[in-house]
């Protein structure tokens, strides 16, 4: 038995995790031997699926029997596909439930090759049928899903097409995850004597060696961790290669004229708004150079690295916040949102949404997990001395709120919103919970230390999301012009953005650019983007419930309901904002900015 002190100093095995401190799945399933049984009857549903073939526009009855029966299909496949892939994230190493999301990701694809006749015969129903059928009162709860899956039909293949690439999605995943294996479980990235002791490097613990006051450590952990990531650079870029393969010929079977266009394409979100976005804050990097330059002289460096940009600038200010401490600080900066959401929100952190701690073998970072039948799970990975955890946490917390509303209020097959909504929910919290803390923080160290994190956090959410975007357009367009993304070519085309976005006052290391060969979003293409619109739209929508009253309020409880009942780019301008413009964009950058004025009055 190993002693605290022992689990103190070293990450601990999942066995020696407090239960309280784990997430409750038991909503989902009992246990695993539940998890095999109702696997089993899903396989038996999907053997079903044949008899439907043929039938669906005969009438709005027997569409509406279809989709009764998908719906309970799918619930089922929610749980299954959610039990499975939590338990993996528990440990990336474990065998048994590796072996449990391989055999649902199995059953699930021969369930979509099974079904795949099901949207051309769908589609194929003649208009004046659709219209007729979409006004029958058992299609009612089905009418968004089918509106929604009509607009597919220049996109959707012949059966035969459709019944091979649904064959195929079962390999779609590889990349990605043998991503995750490799970076949290296959490197083994050691450990570093601090002032504290022995401390492990690894993925989770890296952003807080990253802001430690001490250069010395952070620049000893800087080379360590990308040494690895070095040694492993041709399979790193191998991977990243193959994933971005696999989007270009998915967008070219289908027919869209990009991958961009094709992932675009489910939220009606127009290339013009990812551009727009691109060229708003490539216009306005000169507040983030003018930050660069701050964070150089406060910390009195000749040079500034690439280790130095998330050291504190007020290291004094720094300090430890429990897990209750940090429930107990989240809710009272949410109380502007009423008695409800937090009350809500509160009893979740404090019982069993969260998995909070690290573990060998974790998966590294946070997500929300939000379920239709169960809770909105959230897994992170806490440390009780990084302000920005918290902020994370609040991060997660609107996330599993907005999936809770979604779920509260919609029928199943679109109950599901979108990550361009998801993101400003999520930052919207963030939002409240910096003006929280700016307004009853009691000293100018505090008060200084609140608003570097937060211009951190703009930093990380608008600017280098953006950054992210524009290196995966420049990767997929490589691809789509027949450029081989090797290591040396995508090394290449990360170094020349990080040059852009971090001015003059930076000094890369050779080892700088590998950072493009370890961000695991990259793995879903297309999407890093949406922090940085989400982050622009919770800004004008925080603004406008603050300093608006319950009408502004409802409006925003409105958007958190709407599921997805609405495109994202409709949802937003109910709830008051127009992402189809720049000025979200452009108000965004001028909050950093006030945020570099306010840094440089109280430190530099």
């Amino acid at each position: 038995m190993k002693t605290s002190e022992e689990i103190r100093i070293r990450i601990p095995n999942r066995s020696e995790v407090d239960l309280q401190n784990t997430w409750d799945l038991s909503k989902l399933f009992p246990g695993d031997t539940a998890w095999n049984t109702e696997l089993g009857a899903y396989e038996k549903l999907t053997g079903r699926i044949p008899g439907f073939k043929g039938t669906l526009g005969t009438s709005a009855e027997a569409l509406a029997d279809y989709l009764d029966f998908s719906k309970t299909l799918g619930i089922l496949e929610e749980r299954l596909n959610y039990y499975g892939d939590l338990r993996q994230t528990e440990d990336e190493g474990n065998n048994a439930a590796r072996t449990m999301t391989g055999r649902f990701m199995m059953a699930a694809a021969k369930t979509q090759a099974a079904s795949s006749w099901a949207a051309p015969e769908i589609q194929a129903i003649p208009e004046a049928d659709m219209e007729r059928f979409l006004l029958d009162p058992r299609l009612a709860e089905y009418r968004i899903y089918l509106k929604k899956l009509l607009r597919y039909k220049p996109y959707i293949l012949s059966d035969r097409e459709e019944r091979l690439l649904a064959l195929h999605a079962e390999g779609e995943g590889i990349p990605g995850d043998a991503f995750s294996v490799l970076t949290n479980v296959d490197m083994d990235f050691g450990v570093l004597t601090t002032s504290e002791g022995e401390r492990p490097l690894s993925q989770s613990t890296w952003p807080v060696f990253m802001e430690n006051p001490d250069r010395e450590l952070r620049r000893r952990a800087y080379e360590t961790f990308y040494r690895h990531f070095d040694s492993h650079k041709t399979t790193l870029a191998a991977l990243y290669g193959g994933s971005v393969k696999q989007d270009v010929i998915k967008a070219r079977i289908r027919g869209f004229p990009s991958a961009r266009a094709a992932h675009l394409f489910p939220d009606d979100v127009p290339e013009s708004v990812y551009d727009n976005l691109v060229s708003t804050v490539g216009s306005n990097l000169g507040s983030l150079h003018r930050y660069y330059g701050l964070r150089k002289r406060a910390l009195k460096l000749e040079e500034l690295r690439h280790y130095d940009v998330y050291a504190p600038l007020t290291p004094k200010a720094v300090k430890r916040t429990s897990w209750n401490e940090a429930v107990e600080l989240i809710s009272a900066a949410l109380a502007p949102l009423g008695d409800e959401y937090v009350n809500t929100l509160r009893s979740g952190l404090l019982g069993r949404w969260a998995d909070r701690y690290e573990n060998k073998g974790k998966r590294s970072g946070a997500f929300s997990a939000g379920t239709y039948t169960a809770d909105p799970y959230i897994l992170m990975n806490y440390k009780e001395d990084s302000i920005r955890d918290v902020f994370t946490l609040a991060h997660e917390g609107g996330h599993s709120m907005h999936s809770r509303y979604s779920a509260q209020s919609n029928p199943f097959m679109h109950y599901g919103y979108t990550i361009f909504e998801a993101e400003v929910a999520s930052t919207f919290n963030e939002e409240l919970l910096f003006r929280y803390l700016k307004n009853h923080g009691d000293a100018k160290e505090l008060n200084a230390y609140v608003i570097n994190k937060r211009a951190d956090d703009l930093v990380a959410t608008l600017y280098r999301q953006t950054m992210f975007a524009e290196f995966e357009q420049r990767s997929h367009e490589l691809e789509e012009t027949g450029n081989p993304l090797t290591a040396d070519l995508l090394r290449s085309e990360y170094r020349s953005l990080l040059t852009k976005y971090f001015g003059p006052d930076m000094v890369l290391e050779e080892a700088s650019d590998l950072e493009g060969l370890r961000i695991p979003h990259f793995y879903r293409a297309f999407y890093v983007y949406k922090y940085a619109t989400g982050i622009s739209a919770s800004l004008a929508l925080a603004e406008r419930v603050l300093g608006g009253g319950e009408r502004e309020r409802e409006d925003y409880f409105a958007f958190l309901k709407s599921g997805g009942s609405r495109f994202p780019m409709e949802s937003l301008k109910r709830a008051g904002v127009d992402m189809s413009s720049p000025a979200p964009i452009e108000a965004a950058c001028r909050v950093f900015s006030g945020l570099v004025e306010d840094l440089e009055r109280l430190i530099g």
